[in-house]
């Protein structure tokens, strides 16, 4: 990895909270798309799904799901980009383990808290692939928790097995609006080698 991509990436990218008025057309999200779907997954199974919401009207439509401090950010942003996981994401294994082909009634067959464990795990682990492909494309994120999960579900995935997780705003972010970098902690602090 070149080191301007290393910047880009992770040492001078932040959190974006306010954004400027440049769109990002969809060729963008598919780019983004794309680039993230490759990512390792466990057994490859890909459970994340995701809605990007940029109409004004699927904007609105996202309002009353949001934390308040969380709102102005979010409506302001080009894209908001809603992270799922699919709950029957164990049909499409023919497709994605082709080398196993009972792949997928194995994952439907364990118990469930572990089964939710693994699309949490791994629908989050794409959800960072996003944040990383969306960086290297040039894009700004502001990744959220702050929103009611049901409320979400049941307004864009009412008719799909598809569970909610993450909320990343993407386009082009506003260095004024930045607020400070916080401090992260140091090697010693958060990692051992043995």
């Amino acid at each position: 990895m070149s080191d301007q991509l290393l910047q880009q990436i992770f040492l001078e990218a932040r959190t974006h909270n306010g954004w400027l008025a440049e769109p990002v057309d969809d060729a963008t999200l598919r780019h983004l798309y794309e680039a993230l779907r490759l990512g390792p997954t466990a057994a490859n199974s890909v459970p994340a799904r995701i809605v990007f919401v940029k109409s004004p009207e699927a904007k609105e439509r996202l309002r009353p799901c949001l934390a308040e401090g969380n709102v102005e950010k979010t409506m302001s942003a080009p894209v908001t980009a809603i992270i799922a996981y699919d709950t029957r994401f164990h049909e499409k294994m023919p497709k994605l383990f082709p080398a196993r082909p009972t792949m997928g009634e194995a994952l439907a067959a364990m118990p469930p808290e572990q089964r939710d464990f693994l699309l949490l795990q791994n629908a989050s682990l794409q959800a960072g692939y996003l944040i990383l492909a969306a960086r290297a494309l040039g894009l700004d994120c502001g990744p959220m928790a702050g929103f009611d999960r049901e409320k979400v579900d049941a307004t864009f995935f009412a008719d799909l097995p598809w569970k909610s997780i993450l909320l990343v705003n993407l386009g082009h972010g506003d260095p004024e609006k930045l607020f400070p970098r916080n401090p992260r902690l140091d090697f010693e602090e958060a990692c051992r080698i043995e």
